[in-house]
């Protein structure tokens, strides 16, 4: 080996003391370079020491700090211990790949959060992640602790095997990774709190991957569903359809002029560009808010139907139900444009401030003007193909709904609840209009609804005739003595405040009316129309916002619907809550509302449609309660919900997303039955028009019977009437299967009856009379008196029910 020479030494040292003389002068050249604070914009900047400045740049951490990662700890044990029953429990390669994944990551940051806490002098475990991480109970921190799962979640996903396993895992997984994202934004939200860059890098990492691997569970969880209506292709006029013991009989597009021509489906204006086509260019030139053209509400008068829009309405002639025929587009914009029809005369609600008394298009831009027009609107419609607007009354909130309400004791006028849910406009544009809290001013315009008075051969002196304070605590006078506003604990939603109503359904005959009033759902006495008092009123824990009211046909039971997120989210995801945007079913007991049951549209939704409850009416089948209902892209859904307890499901139609790239607003707004079949709005599509088809679930017998229901030819949102059957044979039938279906008609009188009926059947149609069927039916009526006699409950009401109709159809044919 050759040493290295003398030279090579010196070369060295050399080297090394310029270098050291180097160092040292920069040094003292930083010394002399100050240190410098800038101030905020428009302030100047400071010079501060050298220990200022260590002493700012030192990592700091608040006692919240802490907590969360030691909670995060826990957290994150527990969805390793819920990983590891994968490999025994799941029979899904994709499954356990997923399983594998969660444990690495989670058992990887339980050691960075550890390290966090130990650099920090810290203890590295709460007594509550050592307890979980030791496999202790669970439930008993779960008010801490967002999205874990109860020792009831636990042992059941333990008892679970195969799909069934799976299922559980991946809702009960989704539900913990919302927790942990919950965990983080609380932890932001406390003043001081993720100052350290380490922590809050660390926090920004949990958000993305824990919201990414949601999404990832959320497809792998749809796929589970057998359900027809999961994963449906996209399209605007091309989408997939799914459908259960229905038919759609006629699907009408837009009438012109109530959609944009370059942007029919209402894409992302930053996907369209002037030739209609799809644009990648950013600064794509604005085009109408999708909104502008959205069909509504609907209003049914005889052989029309009058489709509300946010552009007006439109009319069409229904005479022929499986070709709908448009008489007239009316443009008037200025809100939802709900309508009612009241004879001659048809009601639209206008609630946006863009609204004008002249229904121009050019809103109105001063904060205050005497165009500006807020409230209902009343047409002339005498000919539907050229409606005249006769009336407006103005108020303070405008109208987001309203409820046409008969007086029973005045034949004159007609009363109407407005139900405004916007600002209040200035006292300038509107005498009386007042903003300030009800604590501060108690003529505050919120916290009331507003009673309507038109006089029906004068309807251009229509005016407000009462503000019933409906909200008002009855011991202390508080006009805002309902639900205040927030969540209702850990793991609950988040409620919005009582101080308006988003529909009143008004159900005259009975005199009452039931309010789905934002925080609350509320039960009214209306035999005073003039001034409604409340009876009960109830709060939902998983409701978000009261938004609308169904009662039964004999007032004992009422469907409120939560439209959690505004009709313009997805809500009906895989992992949603059941009970959350859902129905909540009360029997109405001595004038009090009774809790029974929830019901959610079933079939996994994607994160391109828009779902949540939404607006639907009685299917008319005598002796079960049925309802159609609109869910936005969710579809439309039919459930008996004859008992209140166990809702079922038993029709259905879905289409796919608007578009399959994003959520583009769009799905049914409303559903509902009107002489025999149902007409539903599509939002950004059209009007359809669907026909429920025989099936184990409703016979032919069924649907012929609601079919004969005497509604006078009428329905208006908000508004119910009592049905009545009249005395037919196929009612009868409808009866009789209904009990052939509860195992409870004995064979030897079901072919009598059967027999007895179709000749009754005959007869009646002949136009004449049969004494002998009449003697026949009248004798069989006897038998059933007995079956009355000897039965209990819901069999014993079916047997009243034929034996009424029975002896009806043999007064009929005397």
């Amino acid at each position: 080996m050759t040493k290295p020479s003398a030279h090579l030494f010196r070369v060295a040292s050399r080297v090394s003391l310029a270098t050291a003389i180097a160092l040292f002068m920069a040094a003292e050249s930083y010394a002399q370079v100050p240190i410098v604070q800038p101030g905020a914009p428009g302030q100047g900047s400071r010079q501060i020491t050298a220990e200022e400045a260590s002493d700012l740049a030192g990592m700091r951490y608040s006692d919240a700090d802490v907590k969360f990662m030691q909670d995060m700890i826990a957290h994150h044990a527990q969805a390793v211990e819920m990983s590891a029953l994968l490999e025994e429990r799941t029979r899904s390669d994709e499954m356990e790949q997923l399983g594998q994944r969660i444990s690495l990551s989670q058992e990887d940051e339980i050691s960075f959060m550890q390290g966090w806490l130990r650099d920090r002098g810290q203890p590295t475990t709460s007594s509550m992640a050592d307890h979980v991480m030791r496999g202790g109970s669970h439930g008993s921190h779960t008010d801490m602790m967002p999205g874990m799962i109860t020792d009831e979640e636990m042992a059941e996903l333990a008892g679970a095997e195969g799909v069934e396993f799976d299922a559980q895992y991946l809702e009960l997984m989704i539900k913990h990774h919302q927790g942990a994202i919950t965990m983080v934004e609380t932890l932001l939200e406390q003043g001081g709190s993720a100052q350290d860059p380490v922590l809050f890098e660390f926090t920004s990492e949990v958000t993305t991957e824990q919201a990414s691997e949601i999404e990832r569970m959320t497809l792998m969880l749809a796929t589970l569903s057998p359900d027809p209506r999961v994963n449906l292709s996209a399209g605007y006029d091309s989408a997939g359809q799914a459908s259960l013991n229905m038919q759609l009989l006629a699907a009408m597009p837009k009438p012109e002029g109530f959609y944009d021509p370059a942007n029919p489906q209402g894409l992302p204006m930053s996907r369209i560009n002037d030739a209609g086509e799809e644009s990648d260019e950013e600064d794509a030139e604005p085009r109408p808010s999708l909104l502008d053209f959205a069909n509504t509400d609907i209003a049914f008068a005889e052989d029309v139907l009058i489709a509300g829009n946010y552009h007006g309405f439109n009319a069409y002639d229904i005479s022929n139900p499986t070709s709908p025929q448009l008489m007239s587009s009316v443009v008037c914009p200025g809100g939802q444009g709900d309508v009612s029809v009241i004879g001659n005369l048809l009601i639209m609600s206008v609630e946006q401030n863009r609204g004008r008394l002249d229904c121009g298009l050019t809103g109105v831009a001063e904060r205050v003007s005497d165009e500006r027009f807020r409230g209902i609107r009343i047409f002339d419609v005498s000919d539907f193909t050229m409606p005249v607007q006769v009336a407006a009354v103005q108020t303070c909130r405008g109208s987001h709904t309203h409820t046409v309400v008969s007086d029973p004791d005045d034949d004159n006028n007609i009363l109407v609840y407005i139900s405004g849910t916007s600002y209040v406009r200035p006292g300038e544009e509107l005498e009386g209009c007042v903003n300030e809290s009800p604590f501060e001013d108690a003529e505050s315009a919120r916290f009331r609804i507003e009673v309507v008075q038109i006089p029906l051969d004068n309807p251009e002196d229509a005016r407000i005739v009462s503000r019933p304070q409906v909200f008002a605590d009855p011991s202390s006078g508080v006009i805002a003595g309902l639900w205040e506003g927030g969540d209702h604990g850990t793991g609950t939603q988040d409620t919005n405040e009582t101080n308006h109503c988003h529909d009143i359904t008004a159900f005259p005959a009975l005199g009452i009316a039931a309010g789905a009033c934002s925080g609350n759902g509320i039960l009214f006495d209306i035999s005073d129309p003039m001034n409604p008092t409340r009876l009960d009123e109830v709060v939902d824990t998983g409701f978000a916002y009261w938004h609308s009211a169904t009662f039964n046909n004999d007032g004992t039971k009422v469907l409120f619907t939560d439209e959690w997120g505004g009709g313009s989210r997805a809500r009906c995801r895989a992992f949603d809550p059941q009970n959350w945007g859902a129905n909540a079913i009360y029997d109405i007991v001595d004038g009090q509302l009774e809790f029974r049951s929830h019901y959610k549209m079933p079939a996994p939704q994607s994160d391109q449609e828009n779902c949540v409850a939404h607006n639907g009416s009685l299917v008319p089948v005598p002796g079960r309660d049925i309802f159609v209902q609109s869910w936005y892209q969710g579809g439309i859904s039919v459930m008996d919900f004859t008992d209140s307890d166990n809702p079922v499901e038993i029709a259905f139609f879905d289409r796919g997303p608007v578009d399959s790239e994003e959520l583009v607003m769009g799905g049914y707004w409303s559903a509902y039955w009107y002489n025999g079949v149902i007409y539903g709005t599509e939002i950004a599509r059209g009007l359809d028009v669907l026909q429920l088809t025989p099936s184990d679930y409703l016979s032919e017998n069924e649907l012929a019977a609601a079919a004969l229901t005497a509604s006078e030819n009428l329905h208006n949102p908000q508004q119910q009437r009592q049905l009545d059957w009249p005395a037919d044979p196929v009612v009868a039938k409808a009866y009789m299967d209904q009990l052939r279906r509860m195992g409870a008609l004995d064979a030897v009188q079901d072919q009598s009856l059967t027999a007895a009926l179709d000749d009754a059947a005959l007869a009646l149609a002949s136009g004449g009379s049969s004494a002998a069927v009449a003697t026949r039916l009248t004798a069989l009526a006897s038998g059933l008196e007995g079956e009355v006699m000897g039965r209990t409950g819901a069999t014993q009401s079916r047997y009243q029910d034929l034996l009424t109709t029975v002896e009806g159809v043999a007064d009929r044919l005397r």
